[in-house]
């Protein structure tokens, strides 16, 4: 019982990560709009910086998840 409660409690405080991710993808878009805003003329570039931080912190998401499957899913052995 306390294992189970120690599990669920884990696993809902390693979620808050996907709000940062959910956050850091926000901010990025929105740097990549305000940039091509200022500078049309950069959005190529601009555009692939974008598309690498939206991978870089979708990935954090992704592990942030698996973290949190694991620890609900694992078997522990007493």
């Amino acid at each position: 019982m306390i294992v189970t409660a120690a599990k669920l409690i884990g696993a809902g405080t390693a979620t808050v990560g996907l709000a940062g991710a959910g956050i850091g993808i926000g901010t990025v878009f929105g740097a990549f709009i305000i940039g091509l805003s200022r500078n049309p003329s950069l959005e190529a570039k601009m555009f692939r910086f974008c598309i690498m931080g939206f991978a870089l912190t979708e990935a954090m998401a992704l592990f942030v998840l698996m973290m949190a499957f694991l620890i609900l899913f694992v078997q522990s052995f007493n």
